[in-house]
């Protein structure tokens, strides 16, 4: 390949508001390699990257994950050095209103004072008056909290208001755009962008589906596109999070199908936990590698 990754990504802008795309640039470099169509390869190869987006950044986002910036150069050089063989790239985008369940707004004390980011709130703490929904959903949020534990999923977070849609923290990263968009003129094809996190009554932390939704949301799209491919890497923000509960839930759909599982690599240097999340994660990953045969490597062990 002639085009070099320096003229591709400036390490020193990931994770920066100074960073800007230049996307015709871009795409005139990868047009002028002489690469085969996406859609000739014989080996079809999907990278999955859960939500590389601004608010996930160090240093710029309101919800940051230690170690996302080199993630992301981690991620974007195995994404150059595999151009040729990477044949699809689809990229989840988490996309909120400031109106939902798990943001400050949504909630009220005794004082009228709206609950801190990073606020555990339980169905028992709703029915003993410590919290109300301020927007007289009551029963809807006393619903799902009900169910969040029946269920035995994660307690509500109220998180930092993060990847409000239309602002910039909801956008992909620039340097990793840069890159996406790099591949998809090299290769002939398109990335696809999947958003997640846009019903206000529920946390979405998976790619699949929502935490609890009494309408059952599934994601076919992804779930489809997984077993069309030969391998699937998957990558993102953040490992703790939005990324687990991805592997999880594709892992869970596909479970009786150890032939499609095993086709799932987990590129553990391109992605990390929130802080305090570490050892859970590591955990739980390799509990994911033992029952359905993923694999978990380094970026730099896999040469596609």
């Amino acid at each position: 390949m002639n085009t070099t990754y320096q003229q591709i990504i400036d390490v020193n802008l990931i994770a920066s508001h100074k960073s800007v795309e230049h996307i015709p640039d871009i795409l005139a470099l990868g047009r002028s390699e002489n690469i085969n169509p996406a859609s000739q390869d014989q080996k079809r190869n999907l990278l999955l990257a859960i939500d590389v987006q601004n608010d996930f950044m160090e240093s710029i986002g309101s919800l940051a994950v230690p170690g996302s910036k080199e993630d992301v150069q981690r991620l974007t050089k195995w994404m150059h050095r595999n151009i040729a063989s990477l044949t699809q790239i689809i990229c989840s985008l988490d996309c909120h209103s400031l109106m939902q369940v798990f943001h400050p707004v949504w909630w009220i004390d005794r004082e009228g004072n709206h609950p801190s980011p990073f606020t555990i709130i339980t169905y028992e703490d709703v029915v003993q008056g410590i919290w109300t929904a301020a927007n007289g959903e009551h029963d809807r949020s006393m619903d799902y909290l009900h169910n969040l534990e029946i269920e035995n999923k994660k307690n509500l977070c109220i998180w930092p208001y993060h990847c409000l849609e239309g602002t910039v923290g909801a956008k992909l990263e620039s340097q990793f755009t840069k890159m996406l968009y790099f591949h998809a003129a090299a290769r002939s094809t398109a990335p696809r962008l999947i958003y997640k996190g846009q019903n206000p009554y529920s946390e979405m932390y998976g790619i699949i589906k929502a935490e609890y939704d009494p309408e059952h949301y599934i994601n076919f799209e992804v779930l489809n596109a997984v077993s069309q491919y030969d391998s699937i890497y998957i990558a993102g923000q953040a490992s703790s999070h939005c990324v687990l509960a991805s592997v999880n839930q594709i892992l869970e759909y596909f479970a009786d199908n150890r032939e499609i599982t095993s086709r799932i690599t987990i590129l553990e240097d391109c992605m990390s936990p929130i802080t305090g999340f570490e050892d859970s994660t590591k955990q739980q990953f390799e509990a994911l590698r033992k029952q359905y045969g993923i694999h978990i490597c380094k970026s730099t062990d896999i040469n596609l």
